[in-house]
Formats: C-alpha cells, sequence, structure tokens
C-alpha cells in the first residue's frame, strides 16, 4: 500500500479507502461485510469511509464492529453529516448547528471510537449560513471528536467559501469528496484547481463508474443477474448513465491496454484516477473480500503519459465534463 498526505495537513492515507455506502447494513450480510473490511486491512489499507446516511446509520455501526480492537492510531476513520437520518424530522437533515452536533456524537457511538479523523459535510446546505456550518465543525474539531474536516460534491466557489471560513476559525478544511473517473471528470475544470489552490485532496468515489469501468457489461448483452444493474433497490438507476451501447463499447477499449499492463480493468480504472496529483485517495467498495484483494492492487501503479493518451482517446468523448454537474441539492428533503 502507498499513502499520500491529505491536503495541506499533516494526515496521511491510504491511496484506497475502504467504502461501505451501497454494501454494509444493506447489500451484503454483516459477516461478510466484516470479511470484507479484515480483507481491507490485510491488504494495507488504512482508510475508512463511511456516512450516517447510509442505511439510515446502520452502515456506520457494521463498520464500528468490524473495527472493534483495531490500534486506533493506525486507522483513519472518515465519516459524513447532512442527509437525513433516524425518523426523518424537520431537524434530521442539512448542516445546521443542532444536526451536527447532535449528529457527531451519534456517529462516535456508532463507530464505537472517540473522535473520527474527517468529519465532512456530505453535500453544501444551502438552507443553513455558511457561517454557522462552520462554526459548528470548529466546535466539533475543538471538543476533540474530529480532527480534520471535509467536504463532499463542493463546487469551487463553495470549497473557496468554506476553507476562507475554516481558516479564520483556525481548523483545517482538507479534503472535498467527488464523483471522479474515467467517465465522470466534472471537477477537473474548475473544482481541483480550486483545491490546489486552497491546499485540498479530493476523496473520489465511484472511480469504476458504479462497476462499468470494470468491463463486465458488455454491449450487446443483458447485464448479469445479481449485477448493479439489475438492482432494483436503487443500483439499476444510478448505473444506467452508462448502459448505452457507444459507452459500454468504449470501455471496451480498454481492456486491451489493462491486459498490456497485467492490471484488470477495475485496477486501471483505479490507477487512472491516482493519476491526478490533487487525488489522495480512491474509495473501492466491496460485496466480497476477494474483490477488496485484486482492487488493492492499483496502488501504486504508475501509468506514463502514453498510457494516459491512449485512455483518453477511447473513452473522453464519452466522458461528462460540465462543471455545473457538481451541484449540492437546492433544497433539504424532509
Amino acid at each position: 500500500m502507498e499513502f499520500r498526505y491529505l491536503g495541506n495537513s499533516g494526515l496521511k492515507v491510504s491511496e484506497i479507502t475502504y467504502g461501505n455506502w451501497l454494501t454494509h447494513g444493506s447489500q451484503i450480510e454483516n459477516d461478510t461485510a466484516t470479511a470484507c473490511v479484515r480483507a481491507a486491512l490485510d491488504a494495507g489499507i488504512s482508510s475508512f469511509d463511511t456516512a450516517d446516511v447510509y442505511a439510515n446509520t446502520v452502515a456506520e455501526q457494521v463498520l464500528g464492529d468490524a473495527l472493534r480492537g483495531e490500534r486506533r492510531q493506525s486507522l483513519e476513520i472518515f465519516t459524513k453529516v447532512f442527509g437525513p437520518t433516524g425518523p426523518k424530522g424537520h431537524n434530521d437533515t442539512g448542516l445546521s448547528r443542532k444536526h451536527i452536533l447532535e449528529s457527531i456524537d451519534g456517529s462516535l457511538s456508532r463507530l464505537q471510537t472517540d473522535y473520527v479523523d474527517l468529519y465532512q459535510a456530505h453535500r453544501y446546505d444551502v438552507e443553513t449560513p455558511l457561517e454557522e456550518t462552520m462554526q459548528a465543525f470548529a466546535d466539533v474539531v475543538r471538543q476533540g471528536k474530529a480532527l480534520y474536516i471535509g467536504v463532499s460534491e463542493w463546487n469551487a466557489e463553495q470549497l473557496r467559501a468554506g476553507h476562507a471560513l475554516a481558516t479564520d476559525l483556525g481548523i483545517q478544511l482538507i479534503s472535498n469528496q467527488p464523483q471522479y473517473s474515467m467517465l465522470w471528470r466534472v471537477i477537473e475544470s474548475e473544482v481541483v484547481p480550486a483545491a490546489e489552490e486552497l491546499g485540498v485532496s479530493q476523496i473520489v468515489w465511484s472511480p469504476v463508474a458504479q462497476g462499468v469501468l470494470t468491463g463486465k457489461y458488455l454491449p450487446g448483452q443483458a447485464p448479469l443477474a445479481g449485477s448493479r444493474a439489475t438492482d432494483a433497490q436503487g443500483g439499476a438507476n444510478m448505473i444506467k448513465r452508462w448502459m448505452s451501447e457507444p459507452v459500454l463499447t468504449g470501455v471496451q477499449k480498454l481492456r486491451p491496454i489493462a491486459d498490456e499492463l497485467g492490471l484488470t480493468m477495475a485496477q486501471l480504472a483505479l490507477a487512472w484516477v491516482l493519476a491526478n496529483k490533487n487525488v489522495a485517495s480512491a474509495i473501492m467498495g466491496a460485496s466480497r473480500p476477494e474483490q477488496v484483494a485484486d482492487n488493492v492492487k492499483a496502488a501504486g501503479v504508475h501509468l506514463d503519459a502514453d498510457v494516459l493518451a491512449r485512455i483518453d482517446a477511447a473513452v473522453r468523448d464519452l466522458a461528462e465534463f460540465d462543471p455545473r454537474k457538481t451541484t449540492s441539492p437546492e433544497q433539504r428533503e424532509v
């Protein structure tokens, strides 16, 4: 495993972060989730990402159980606040002071830890003054419940405003967690330059584009039973933007590139996002321990300029670049 500094801080994180967004507490049984976490630890992964909203708080509990007994100082645990949790009442969502201060205590209890290394605003909240949000985060840090602050899916303007307030308050906003892959590149033109200017890193989610970049979905063929594309609980809806013939055909052009490098297509996709120097870590999910052992091999892989150019030639015209796609909800749903 290789490690990178997170933003302009002294905190190092593993290049591959284990995330439990769509798996723990929902798609896989708890014993399988624990086996995946153990596989991640065995592979050298030290960074683990979750959120209170995942499986309506259950994912945090499962991760806390799976990490029980590990040396806390050897781990970097990330969680998030924003989405509706519990009975989803009128104050059970957003980035108000009330919701943040109540949510951090709930997260710590479920994760069975005294602090998280990174506490992230899961989205930007247009209904709460940013000053209120950042002051609440500052209080969380000063109480020792979080070491650093991050955000997720904030655009360049929001990043600059949040970072300025954090600096005024004497806390470190060091990361953003956006979607990023060969097929979803909306952060490249505005968010990444702003982040580099501010000393903020990206911890990216969906680096394999919901599984499409693994190459398992073939043009002209129905998706395999049990795959995300057949998951009526939400997976199929999330992946459908990539399930067109042009995209699936373009993705297959990546296979010979991966084969020449001795990589799986998933490893190639992970190595590609890590080739962006502003990316500190790529989040990888898993439903089986074997997936962890395979995908973690992307850490430390160097893709030279020729390989990156060949990847661009295969899929660049299929990718989304519009920076306006980096948006937060205009109004919270309760």
